[in-house]
């Protein structure tokens, strides 16, 4: 059937809450107003007021009240605007989701998922716009999801739910309205194996949500010029699948990272190092990276699209590995 991956997104949350009577969503705007970028619309008619829970403007405040119900056996979504605003709960995310399984000696599981959107593209300035699901993917304790495409985005969720711990599910921005064609019958998918999306022997590129349309894009442009290209989608950042990364660098001996969060410090900057320390004698010549400048998101539109992560960028960082320029 031809879907969008908002779309996608919202039938998970529908047939998650068809399942299981436990199943509520909560955030901002979830509920009359259809959800910030329209995931939820409609869902407020089907289930009712006391499953999909409109909040006061206080993300502190509404992700604790997720905790506390899930602490009670609901198995609440909690919907985040954007991931910037998530650091409004970081107390609540980092100090109680993600130790109270530990500081109550294992009796306590917390499982609740935490949706929020990602990254930049869309001209909504600094404060809307970065990626920093790599900061959550630091902390233990957390499971870090980031479906990049509609099989993903459909089957996730439920997958996320049945985990007894806490689940961040990241949502580009750029990819709600993206279209395509999703099995009738799709569903539950797993959510602890990166996926390798396409064969090449000449290097490995590796990436997830947001950036991977733009890495495929440049796989392909690469193929014209004889360098052929496996691409990994790592799906989940939180635990990394470091196997289906270290299996194609064994097999390509070159590998170029792909993330839009900021270079220092990063996930991407975590894959290269765990790379060089698991496969430095597969590799033919140094890990390379794109990611976006060092600079707060700009709100100008060509300002913006210069600092982040570009097919220009990933072809030239692969031309560099294989010795062919750029």
């Amino acid at each position: 059937m031809k879907t969008t991956y908002r779309e996608a997104m919202r039938a998970a949350l529908r047939d998650a809450m068809t399942r299981d009577e436990r199943v509520f969503l909560m955030g901002e705007d979830v509920g009359r107003y259809g959800g910030s970028f329209a995931v939820s619309l409609g869902l407020l008619e089907e289930f009712g007021p006391d499953r999909i829970r409109d909040t006061p403007l206080s993300e502190s405040g509404f992700v604790g009240a997720g905790i506390g119900a899930a602490l009670g056996g609901m198995r609440p979504v909690v919907e985040i605007m954007t991931v910037n605003f998530s650091l409004l709960a970081l107390d609540q995310i980092i100090n109680n989701a993600a130790t109270l399984l530990h500081m109550s000696g294992g009796q306590f599981n917390v499982p609740i998922v935490i949706r929020m959107t990602t990254g930049a593209g869309r001209q909504l300035g600094a404060q809307h716009s970065h990626s920093l699901e790599g900061w959550y993917a630091h902390i233990p304790g957390l499971r870090i999801l980031a479906p990049a495409t509609l099989a993903d985005a459909r089957g996730m969720l439920w997958t996320a739910l049945q985990d007894p711990d806490p689940v961040l599910i990241f949502e580009h921005g750029s990819l709600y309205n993206v279209a395509g064609e999703l099995d009738d019958d799709a569903g539950a998918v797993d959510i602890d194996r990166a996926t390798l999306l396409r064969h090449g022997d000449a290097i490995t590129l590796i990436t997830y949500g947001g950036t991977l349309p733009l890495v495929l894009e440049a796989a392909e442009q690469l193929d014209g010029e004889g360098i052929d290209a496996d691409v990994i989608d790592l799906r989940t950042l939180r635990p990394l699948d470091a196997h289906t990364v270290l299996d194609s660098v064994a097999r390509t001996h070159r590998a170029v990272v792909v993330d839009e969060g900021w270079r220092s410090g990063s996930i991407s900057a975590e894959i290269a190092a765990r790379i060089c320390e698991q496969a430095f004698f597969d590799l033919d010549a140094p890990v390379e990276r794109v990611c976006s400048l060092e600079v707060p998101v700009p709100y100008a539109k060509h300002l913006e699209q210069a600092a982040l992560p570009s097919v220009e960028r990933v072809m030239a960082a692969a031309r560099r590995a294989v010795g062919a320029g750029g």
